[in-house]
């Protein structure tokens, strides 16, 4: 009973991991910079891995929590390797991710700022239909105008993409909006990515703990029985 309220923790926390995998895939932000990103732009390899690596880490997450709980109840020492085991896999994958996290900080946010960039001069030089209603949907997703353009005037571009209300000199340069978008949504990564590390060691520890339980019970048990002939 006391292993319940631990199991429903890791399943929660691989849940937590699934929805914001989701997010990440499905959110309007994100879907509509890939679906601009062209071929040469890293941004679309890294979206479709991330939420991938994300639904698998859930996925193991929760299978681990589950393999635990049955273990718990069955006292089975395969189980509880095979939770064990789930758990390892997962702390050896979160380990390659979180340093690629810090190795790689700034590959995200560059890559997101590439495909605006081209997209604004793409509208810039040629005036594009195509282009300006990909611009256009990128100001009203971030809710930013324009950018700061060494190339002169440009407020004929940002005149005809930007959404009603904003002000062009009030601040809202849509790459200053995209850092600070990413940088708060990769603190929250990277809380996340923290704490499951830190649950995946418990986790191991945890499973470590109840096979040797189950193993040495298992052998008292046999200690002490005698047959009378």
């Amino acid at each position: 009973c006391q292993s319940l309220p631990k199991t429903l923790l890791f399943q929660l926390l691989g849940l937590s991991i699934a929805i914001l995998s989701t997010v990440t895939h499905y959110g309007l932000h994100f879907t509509l910079i890939s679906n601009i990103s062209l071929e040469s732009n890293s941004y679309r390899v890294i979206h479709y891995a991330a939420f991938y690596f994300g639904i698998c880490l859930s996925m193991t997450l929760i299978l681990a929590a589950l393999l635990s709980s049955a273990a718990t109840v069955r006292e089975s020492q395969c189980l509880t390797a095979m939770g064990f085991f789930c758990f390892a896999l997962a702390f050896y994958g979160l380990i390659p991710a979180a340093c690629w996290r810090y190795t790689h900080s700034t590959e995200v946010e560059d890559s997101m700022m590439d495909v605006y960039d081209f997209v604004y001069e793409e509208v810039r030089r040629n005036a594009s239909n195509f282009r300006r209603h990909e611009l256009t949907a990128i100001h009203e997703a971030f809710l930013c105008c324009g950018k700061h353009s060494p190339f002169g005037d440009t407020t004929n571009v940002e005149h005809t993409t930007c959404p009603p209300g904003q002000v062009r000199d009030a601040g809202q340069d849509c790459l200053r909006k995209i850092q600070d978008f990413l940088k708060k949504y990769m603190d929250f990564v990277s809380t996340l990515l923290g704490i499951t590390i830190g649950f995946m060691v418990y986790g191991m520890i945890l499973t470590s703990f109840l096979w040797f339980s189950i193993h040495f019970s298992s052998n008292l048990d046999r200690k002490g029985k005698y047959i009378l002939r």
